[in-house]
């Protein structure tokens, strides 16, 4: 059956593939893992050329529902995207019970979560990331830099920066922070935290930072910088992130006040 193409569509065709395509995958009629038609089937279904048809399943792609497999065809993606809860996800009770927040929110979901450590280290402090944490341009920092991961796919990168006073001597400067990850050796050195802001920007991805993320072309990335600020108001971390854009949903909530 041939699924009429509307001609008079401000869409172009391949996108008015992608938007049915997208309706039965968001709608469960293509289940996760199941298989797309072929190229030849879709072209049969939809009448037109193979190239437009590879152009709807490269968007599908970039938006994170399908994934490709070369030889075997494009697949409903298992894993949807994670949901990252940010009322909850530095709550304390996390801490109280060994869990940094990625750790967490990962095991929540019954995803399996990975971190690898690629850098610890005392070193001079970006400009901006100097005046985030209110300390003299040069000054020494903690840098931390660590790829997270979910089910052995690649989910963001991180940098975290932290005055050298709080850090030195402590599990911070070890790869393996311990239970609680950051946040409880920061409150273990007097800093109870009372809040967090973000700052998040959507943009392009860099060389490195799709072949890190394994970003597929065209896939943009989540820039979040976060301040972590002790009760008093003091500044006691700046973690710059970059995030998979279709591998995360972020999610706030707001008082009404």
């Amino acid at each position: 059956m041939v699924v009429g193409i509307d001609p008079a569509s401000d869409r172009a065709a391949f996108r008015q593939i992608a938007d049915r395509l997208r309706a039965e995958i968001e709608s469960g009629r293509l289940a996760p893992g199941v298989k797309l038609p072929s190229e030849r089937a879709l072209m049969d279904i939809y009448g037109t050329a193979r190239g437009t048809v590879r152009e709807a399943i490269a968007l599908l792609r970039s938006e994170g529902l399908v994934t490709v497999e070369h030889g075997r065809g494009a697949f409903v993606r298992r894993r949807p995207p994670v949901r990252r809860l940010a009322s909850d996800r530095f709550a304390r009770h996390h801490r109280d019970r060994g869990k940094a927040a990625y750790l967490a929110e990962l095991e929540a979901e019954g995803r399996r979560p990975d971190v690898q450590v690629l850098h610890v280290g005392p070193s001079p402090v970006p400009a901006d990331i100097a005046r985030r944490l209110g300390v003299a341009d040069g000054a020494t920092v903690l840098v931390r830099q660590r790829i997270y991961l979910a089910d052995g796919e690649p989910m963001e990168t991180a940098t975290s920066y932290v005055p050298w006073e709080i850090a030195e001597g402590t599990a911070m400067t070890e790869t393996d922070t311990g239970p609680g990850g950051l946040y409880a050796r920061i409150e273990e050195r007097g800093h109870r935290l009372g809040r967090f802001t973000e700052e998040v920007t959507a943009r392009m991805p860099t060389d490195e930072e799709r072949r890190t993320l394994r970003l597929v072309p065209g896939t943009p990335v989540i820039a979040l910088v976060r301040t972590a600020y002790e009760e008093s108001g003091l500044a006691v971390e700046v973690c710059d992130t970059v995030l998979a854009a279709d591998r995360y949903v972020l999610m706030y909530e707001l008082p009404a006040r």
